[in-house]
């Protein structure tokens, strides 16, 4: 017999870089649920324009994620104004691309200290909240980067490794529990993030919606591993299993390795300069 879905009703949800694209996609669609969301953002105008769009009581709020901090603020309002909370999503990250001897340090600092420090210090205060209650699920988002390696964006592979890696750690020391960690794995999506970039040949380009939807159906299910678009898992498991040669082959059939190195670059500049400023 079939597992019923984990109803979300009720829920309380705090989702990191919410204020656009996935994030913001994703609190719509845990709203339709009957959850209650609050969303973080760096941007809190923004935040607080999304929040007041999405209606149903939803809180938009300032949050920087490598401030631990703001991140502590931010969570003990989320539980103040709508109850304990049941999930985090660590969605908020960067993705500057381009030749590893192109980019600067300071932007190596900056991808590292959102893309994995954030994660870790959500990841951390998210645990010191459920551990003690002996519930809740923490969302990791990470990226298809985070299982190969893409040239054009060294840095941020990297980066999303560690989610990877930090996430499947976290699941082992909550092993037992009822505790639940989902890692979300989208190919590039159709967000200002994605802006620019060659699509993967033989697979469409995600919308926000899509991730979103996934996140929703791996809450109710307990899903692991939330690869976006499903068809992408048989592809990345295989890499373990087959020589290297051909794994290379299939990459540069399916245009991996365009997909951050040869991007539109007149098409990425208003983000790129958003988050350099």
């Amino acid at each position: 017999m079939a597992k019923r879905p984990r109803a979300l009703a009720g829920n309380v949800v705090a989702i990191t870089g919410g204020g656009r694209g996935i994030g913001r996609a994703t609190a719509a669609a845990l709203i339709a649920e009957g959850a209650r969301v609050a969303i973080g953002d760096i941007d809190a105008a923004l935040a607080a324009q999304t929040a007041e769009e999405l209606g149903a009581g939803t809180l938009g709020l300032p949050l920087d994620v490598t401030d631990r901090p703001s991140f502590e603020t931010f969570l003990a309002e989320v539980e103040q104004r709508l109850g304990p909370l049941d999930v985090l999503v660590n969605n908020a990250g960067i993705m500057p691309i381009g030749p590893l001897l192109d980019e600067s340090d300071e932007t190596t600092d900056q991808i590292l200290d959102i893309n994995v420090r954030g994660v870790l210090i959500g990841s951390k205060l998210a645990l010191g909240r459920f551990l003690p209650r002996g519930s809740g699920h923490l969302v990791n988002i990470a990226s298809t980067a985070g299982k190969t390696g893409v040239a054009g964006g060294v840095t941020y592979c990297a980066s999303k490794h560690a989610v990877v890696g930090l996430s499947e750690a976290i699941r082992q020391e909550v092993s037992g529990s009822s505790i639940g960690v989902s890692i979300v794995m989208p190919i590039a999506v159709n967000t200002e993030l994605g802006a620019g970039l060659r699509t993967l040949r033989g697979f469409r380009t995600p919308e926000p919606e899509d991730v979103a939807r996934e996140i929703v159906a791996a809450l109710q299910s307990g899903r692991v591993d939330v690869y976006v678009p499903r068809t992408i898992s048989p592809l990345l498991r295989s890499q373990s299993v087959l020589p290297r040669a051909l794994v290379d082959l299939i990459a540069r059939f399916l245009g991996v390795h365009e997909v951050l190195a040869s991007p539109d670059r007149a098409a990425r500049a208003a983000y790129e300069a958003r988050i350099s400023a």
